[in-house]
């Protein structure tokens, strides 16, 4: 019964964050290992995923804060929640990069626990919206352990698909 009201709290206290949070914004214990302050939001999609990159202005450089690329293998992305943990036939469902300006990129371990809600949009043109959570996997990798959560809005645009047209 008291875990049971613990992981209730916990998800009240992650939904009522990312519900106080900016329309384009980042949290988590993910910043013990990285700054999470965000300064633009680039929204892209293709056929074969959706993704959701963070950057902030570093200087005279930029860094890629997080980037969030979801798989649609197998589903229908429109308004809605999906689960950003496991694998589908092309691998990992999810996966998340840190680039901070002048280091190596840095991907954060496996998904444990997470989702995306889809509020609005989400189809190349669309104003899109929503905001994701996840945990990550405590693999003694860079971030594992880590929580990270955000908003995201904007116009999504095109992805391309090996044509040569990636943004």
């Amino acid at each position: 019964m008291k875990a049971v009201v613990v992981a209730v709290l916990t998800g009240a206290v992650v939904g009522a964050a990312i519900g106080c949070s900016g329309d384009n914004s980042l949290g988590g214990s993910m910043s013990e290992v990285f700054p999470l302050a965000v300064s633009r939001v680039d929204i892209v999609r293709n056929d074969v995923a959706f993704q959701v990159s963070y950057y902030n202005n570093n200087g005279n450089s930029l860094d890629l804060v997080a980037r969030i690329v979801l798989s649609l293998d197998g589903l229908d992305f429109k308004p809605g929640d999906f689960p950003l943990k496991g694998e589908d036939d092309a691998g990992q469902r999810c996966s998340v990069l840190h680039l901070a300006a002048g280091s190596p990129p840095q991907p954060l371990p496996e998904v444990h626990l997470g989702d995306l809600n889809l509020r609005r949009g989400g189809n190349v043109g669309e104003y899109t919206q929503g905001d994701f959570s996840m945990s990550f996997v405590a693999d003694g990798g860079f971030g594992g352990g880590r929580t990270l959560y955000g908003n995201f809005s904007g116009q999504a645009h095109d992805a391309g698909y090996g044509d040569g047209t990636w943004p």
